[in-house]
């Protein structure tokens, strides 16, 4: 197994391009300083030791070395002891609703943005548990496959948004089924949270949770929004321009359907919680799930990494090396070989 220790050097990519932005403006500024004196070719046969080709090939050898040396600080590594590691926990995964009443700003910031924190404390507190995200509007896809990668699963919480999915609506039951069917064939203890506003447009998702129950899956629900109902925001790029209306002009009121949610939690044997402004309920229903008997989970992974740095540092000294013996004035020997000379 390949990885990088340190991937954030990466970011130091950007100075290639900067680089290379400076060179251009040099070499032009160059070209018009010159052109001061008189006509530029006139001023090359001046100078016909110089080799525009060369000074180019120094700067690719330099930025050579750059792109080592970042390499080097990321410090790859090559997994060299492979070994079985057994931990207990249950597979659990989180259904996210991204439909726009998500973004209704009853709960701050927003319904979604609550959720999506929330969802990273829960991942904070996983010990061995495998983790999967769903995330569905009008349609049910997989954000996160099942995995005790929570480092993956905080990144990939953090990317949601209500844009994300093209097709509008809640489709729970879909969200359901695909859950369900992102458990495979594991035969560890298993649980589903349902995160959403309960506004439920497409019907059939009591008979779905049944069918589910059924497999041993409990079900949790936990619903975003008050009661009373909240507007919902419209944003021309990161400004709130209003809020979204029906066809006869009327503000659109998303309110919380509890009804629903808390029957879907009585047939999936679980617990149902309103979220509040202070909290979201992921906590009480976490607390609930480590009830659940955890299974012994049997994972290969490598324990033991070897450096690779020392490789690319190599490589940077041998470019600098090179470059040292790359002079910008042409030689003797490639005046002689027309074929082979650098201008």
């Amino acid at each position: 197994m390949f990885r990088f220790a340190h991937i954030y050097y990466f970011y130091l990519i950007a100075l290639i391009p900067f680089f290379a932005a400076l060179l251009v403006l040099f070499l032009l500024w160059k070209r018009r300083t010159l052109a001061k004196y008189g006509d530029w070719h006139v001023i090359r046969q001046l100078m016909p030791d110089y080799s525009v080709r060369k000074f180019i090939l120094k700067y690719f050898l330099l930025m050579g070395v750059l792109a080592s040396l970042i390499v080097a600080l990321a410090n790859p590594q090559t997994g060299s002891k492979l070994e079985k590691v057994k931990r207990k926990g249950i597979d659990l995964m989180i259904c996210l609703d991204v439909s726009n009443s998500m973004m209704a700003q009853d709960i701050k910031p927003n319904r979604l943005e609550r959720a999506k924190q929330s969802i990273i404390q829960l991942i904070d507190n996983l010990e061995g548990d495998r983790l999967g995200i769903i995330i569905f509007a009008g349609k049910a896809y997989t954000q996160l496959p099942i995995t005790t990668d929570y480092a993956a699963a905080k990144m990939f919480t953090s990317s949601i948004n209500t844009g994300i999915v093209p097709t509008q609506g809640t489709a729970i039951a879909e969200a359901l089924e695909v859950a369900a069917n992102g458990f495979g064939e594991s035969k560890h203890n298993k649980a589903i949270v349902v995160i959403t506003d309960g506004e439920d447009h497409e019907g059939e998702v009591l008979d779905k949770a049944d069918a589910i129950n059924k497999k041993n899956i409990t079900i949790y629900t936990i619903g975003m929004g008050l009661p009373e109902g909240s507007p919902i925001p419209v944003y021309n790029g990161n400004i709130q321009t209003g809020y979204r209306k029906d066809r006869e002009g009327q503000t659109i009121m998303s309110k919380l359907d509890e009804t629903l949610l808390q029957r879907l939690a009585s047939i999936g044997k679980g617990m149902y919680v309103r979220a509040t402004v202070s909290e979201t309920g992921l906590n009480k229903i976490f607390n609930d799930i480590s009830k659940i008997e955890k299974s012994e989970i049997e994972e290969k992974q490598f324990s033991d990494y070897e450096d690779r740095f020392q490789y690319f540092v190599a490589l940077a000294l041998f470019l600098l090396i090179l470059d040292l013996f790359v002079f910008e004035r042409k030689t003797i020997w490639m005046r002689r070989f027309k074929p082979f000379d650098i201008k």
